[in-house]
């Protein structure tokens, strides 16, 4: 079974961060490394070249298919800033539909600026994604 690509790295968030070129992308991610450490009680962890995670939990699928991702995490892409979050969780589709101006994935929630969305909604999804996460894989 390969080993899964994403794995957490050495590489400081704060110089990952000050290096995003785009200044609003940079601003957002400045702003939800708070939030989302707030809100995992975790501090933040790069996790491949690119992503922010806080936490982590070990998966393993009925396919054998097995390994470890983080709790939450974001990316500040290019052209928008993408949150991971559950894939599936009671109130998701709420949630969305009261968070603001956003695209939804199976697991992506992608945002142009925090400025488009309500931060109460993005604290109540985060939490409920947790929630979700926290009891489909129980830490060892």
């Amino acid at each position: 079974m390969p080993e899964n690509k994403t794995q957490p790295t050495a590489i400081p968030v704060a110089d990952f961060i000050a290096a995003v070129p785009d200044p609003v992308r940079r601003g957002d991610a400045e702003a939800l490394v708070p939030l989302l450490e707030a809100a995992t009680g975790e501090a933040p962890r790069m996790w491949g070249p690119s992503i922010i995670g806080f936490g982590s939990y070990h998966y393993r699928y009925d396919s054998g298919r097995e390994g470890d991702a983080p709790r939450v995490g974001f990316s500040p892409r290019k052209a928008e800033t993408v949150l991971y979050l559950a894939d599936a969780f009671p109130g998701r589709a709420e949630m969305l539909a009261r968070l603001g101006k956003h695209r939804a994935g199976v697991a992506c929630v992608y945002i142009k600026r925090l400025s488009d969305i309500d931060m109460d909604v993005l604290r109540a999804l985060v939490a409920a994604s947790l929630a979700h996460t926290d009891a489909a894989y129980p830490p060892a």
